[in-house]
């Protein structure tokens, strides 16, 4: 049974950095697509970054280019999203994700708050 557990959300100041971490189990995750995606109230949940799984080539959305980095570890199975500059639109929920052959496999998701 795959799971993966997000954490590292918090209540952060604009203009601060945070580090999201997502553990997956049940599962190995070299060779498999992983990504980061968020959902603020109200909202879509959308796209923030991905990273494959063979080439760990990353894909930023235009709105968090330049400002995050993700990253994973094979070997630990976690996934991670460095996120700097943090605006009040960054404001959401985020979710891990991982597509395994055709499945696509969600975390319960991480709040973060981005607010003076």
């Amino acid at each position: 049974q795959v799971q993966l557990v997000e954490s590292g959300g918090a209540w952060m100041q604009p203009g601060g950095s945070l580090r999201l971490s997502c553990a997956a189990s049940g599962t190995i995750i070299d060779g498999y697509n992983m990504g980061w995606y968020r959902q603020a109230t109200g909202k879509q949940r959308e796209l923030v970054a991905t990273i494959t799984g063979r080439t760990n080539t990353p894909v930023y959305a235009n709105n968090v280019r330049g400002r995050v980095t993700i990253s994973r570890d094979n070997a630990k199975k976690t996934l991670s999203l460095q996120m700097n500059s943090l605006k009040p639109e960054d404001t959401a929920v985020y979710y891990c994700n991982l597509v395994r052959n055709v499945t696509a496999y969600w975390g319960q998701g991480t709040q973060v708050t981005v607010s003076s």
